[in-house]
């Protein structure tokens, strides 16, 4: 197939979901995210994670790839991300309704049904039940009883991001990341998973592949140990999705998940105004 007819098959999967949210799509879209979680690989080294090869049906990510938001749509992500300068190189986008709906029609209707599918309960459930080993090491005999509140951020680093050696904060429950290249150009900048021996140093012992529509999950625990080298000047963007789940219990639901959700979206609101 030529790149041409690739890319105007492309911009036809983004157009097609212009129109509006479909409630069948929505609900094959929800069946075949959740599917793609009972078929990722487990690994045990050097920690209990899922590994997919396939998440997202073909013509759903083409019409992700054609729809990327430009550049002035995300904002600064905090945390312990690198910058360079005042510019950051790693940025984001959340993908609820009230982040989306400033996305050029074009674009809104695929981000639109895929934040809502990563939120959906049937894709949170595949997660727990796929993760239980990781879940249970985390929470102990209860983990089934565990609750948890997704985040999807659509995130975009460019050369000169970097991240160190870290597990996490025990603020979360799940990590996931869906990794969101056009091509196979850059396999080696994919996170790294480190093992930490006994009173010994981080050991690197596996790196996951920058490759399209592909990425891992792992229940966040004193062992998940994982990081990314610099990225090159030879890469012009790192695209992925971070699935977050944030664990969800007491009065957390209220002051730190949604109210931090509230809090981000006023913050998005006021930087949009002022930028404009």
């Amino acid at each position: 197939m030529s790149s041409t007819l690739e890319q105007t098959q492309t911009r036809e999967s983004a157009q097609n979901f212009a129109t509006g949210h479909d409630g069948k799509r929505a609900t094959n879209l929800v069946e075949a995210i959740a599917q793609s979680i009972d078929q990722a690989r487990a690994v045990d080294e050097p920690f209990f994670h899922l590994e997919f090869e396939r998440v997202f049906p073909r013509e759903i990510y083409q019409a992700m790839l054609a729809a990327m938001p430009q550049s002035a749509d995300y904002r600064p992500m905090s945390g312990r991300s690198k910058s360079q300068g005042a510019a950051p190189t790693r940025v984001k986008m959340d993908l609820f309704p009230e982040y989306v709906r400033h996305l050029p029609q074009e674009k809104r209707g695929i981000w639109n049904e895929v934040g809502r599918a990563l939120c959906s309960e049937p894709v949170k459930e595949a997660f727990i039940r796929r993760l239980e080993p990781g879940l249970s090491r985390r929470f102990g005999a209860n983990w089934s009883s565990a609750k948890f509140f997704p985040i999807p951020i659509l995130t975009r680093d460019i050369p000169g991001y970097s991240i160190p050696p870290h597990t996490d904060t025990h603020w979360k429950g799940i990590t996931v990341q869906l990794y969101l290249p056009a091509d196979e150009a850059h396999p080696n900048i994919g996170t790294i998973f480190h093992s930490k021996p006994a009173n010994g140093p981080l050991v690197k012992v596996t790196q996951m592949k920058f490759v399209p529509n592909s990425g891992y999950a792992f229940a966040v625990g004193d062992n998940t140990w994982h990081s990314a080298d610099k990225v090159g000047s030879e890469v012009t963007t790192r695209d992925s999705i971070l699935l977050t789940y944030f664990v969800d219990s007491g009065m957390l639901r209220f002051l730190r998940n949604r109210g931090k959700r509230v809090g981000n979206f006023f913050l998005n609101e006021f930087r949009r105004v002022k930028g404009s």
